[in-house]
């Protein structure tokens, strides 16, 4: 208990808190930095303080910080963004520096870290550092440890890190609204000697979901869980950029998950090893092999592999996840002949299309008008056509000659000869087919033989174990 107290107090023995800062503090604030695009950028390497490798934010950034008397300084502000979920739809959200999510923080283990947080939202707000060894008061639950940040205020949070893994961060005031718009983020802290735990490339992204009409772009926030836009880091495929590696290299992918369900992550082609929860790294003797990670609402998940080369798909393997705008009062019309009702209708609605009555691949290569600002429900093409995925989907490209820290897209993958699946085109020979079983015989009843029938009744009070037993005859 003693060393417990020691840790708190040291956490936070500037006795700052999360207090407002004054009007002459405000003009001492670290520059706020912002972004808007929804492209990968690439981390450069940390300016100063310990070193370490920086995470590659998948569809997103990392937030630049100042050196002031050893102690790193971040600005955060909270204020509605335009954030583009996939080329040709855009969504009216709320973040972080101008993108949802905002952009991730990126510490050492010993550090100690101060963030002033701006709100330009139009209600309150706080930030919870999700997952984070801290002071009880800086916490950022409205209400409990901290009183709400105002409209046009600003606070300041001031903590040491504890201890490296990976993070998050959110609001907990008018939480479900708040992060229902999108407002969530990264947190990393790497690891103070930077050989621990090293990789040769680290990638990390949020998942998220919001329920948006088609032609609208303002996130409907009391949907519970019938979502039709399933996205990560804000993004739905094909907006969501690859992961690169070069053969052979060691691989992290860091998911955090603040939807309102489990997320089964599957990736094609290596096994991985899941390396870290967000209670900390798994000891290398109880780290477990997978190919489909499950990470649950408000969960963190790091899993590594070897790269091998090809293009291998990485998505969530709830199906729906993989879809775009997706309705679920849609009544399945497999095998129903539309044809004489799709004459009728098309002399009335000239673009209307006959749908579902094979299945649902049609949409995957179809153009059909839709409302704008709305994404086809499957999109992206691939080397060999559709690849009727939308949503939760993106493709870990392993290359040979892929330069390190290289993160651009090498195009499709060139299989080497023998190793693409083709079509057989040679005869086919007659299917053999077993005989079918002949019907069993059954006795016809003597003449004159009563029948005896027994009869259970559940709940009875006669016979054995509650069922009453009841002989009945039957004649001719």
């Amino acid at each position: 208990m003693t060393q417990r107290r020691h840790f708190f107090k040291a956490a936070g023995a500037s006795l700052l808190g999360a207090a407002a800062v004054s009007r002459a503090g405000a003009a001492r604030l670290p520059e706020a930095a912002l972004n808007t695009a929804a492209t990968t950028q690439r981390p450069p390497p940390p300016p100063n303080g310990r070193p370490y490798q920086p995470l590659v934010t998948l569809n997103g950034w990392s937030l630049p910080w100042r050196l002031k008397d050893g102690v790193k300084e971040f600005h955060l502000v909270a204020e509605p963004v335009l954030r583009e979920i996939a080329p040709g739809m855009q969504a009216r959200l709320w973040g972080y520096n101008g993108s949802s999510p905002g952009p991730t923080i990126e510490a050492v283990e010993g550090d100690r870290i101060r963030i002033f947080v701006t709100n330009k939202l139009p209600e309150v707000t706080t930030v919870h550092w999700h997952g984070i060894l801290l002071p009880s008061g800086m916490d950022g639950v409205s209400g409990l440890t901290q009183p709400p940040i105002g409209v046009g205020k600003t606070w300041m949070y001031e903590f040491v890190l504890q201890r490296s893994g990976t993070f998050m961060y959110h609001p907990h005031a008018d939480e479900m609204v708040q992060m229902a718009m999108g407002m969530m983020g990264l947190f990393i802290v790497h690891p103070k000697d930077p050989r621990q735990h090293a990789v040769d490339r680290d990638f990390g992204f949020i998942l998220n979901a919001y329920d948006i009409d088609p032609g609208s772009a303002m996130p409907r926030v009391n949907t519970m869980l019938d979502f039709n836009l399933w996205t990560w880091n804000s993004r739905a495929f094909p907006g969501i950029a690859p992961f690169v590696a070069r053969t052979g290299e060691r691989v992290r992918i860091r998911v955090g998950n603040l939807t309102m369900t489990n997320h089964p992550i599957h990736m094609h082609g290596p096994h991985v090893e899941v390396t870290g929860t967000d209670g900390g790294w798994v000891p290398k003797a109880a780290r477990w092999p997978e190919v489909t990670v499950d990470v649950a609402v408000g969960q963190m998940r790091a899993f590594e592999f070897d790269a091998i080369a090809g293009d291998w798909a990485i998505h969530c393997h709830k199906s729906h996840h993989t879809m775009n705008a997706m309705g679920h009062g849609v009544p399945t019309m497999i095998g129903v002949d539309q044809r004489d009702l799709a004459r009728k209708i098309s002399a009335l609605v000239p673009d209307y299309m006959v749908m579902g009555d094979k299945g649902m691949h049609d949409m995957a290569e179809m153009e059909m008008p839709l409302p704008d600002n709305t994404l086809p429900m499957m999109t992206g093409t691939g080397p060999f056509g559709p690849v009727g995925m939308g949503g939760m989907f993106s493709v870990v490209k392993v290359r040979d000659d892929v330069r390190r820290g290289d993160d651009t897209d090498p195009g499709p993958y060139r299989h080497p000869p023998g190793t693409l699946a083709s079509e057989y085109t040679a005869e086919l020979a007659p299917e053999p087919r077993a005989a079918a079983p002949a019907a069993p015989a059954v006795a016809p009843a003597a003449e004159g033989r009563a029948l005896e029938v027994q009869v259970r009744k559940p709940g009875g009070h006669g016979g054995h174990g509650g069922h009453a037993g009841h002989t009945g005859h039957t004649g001719h």
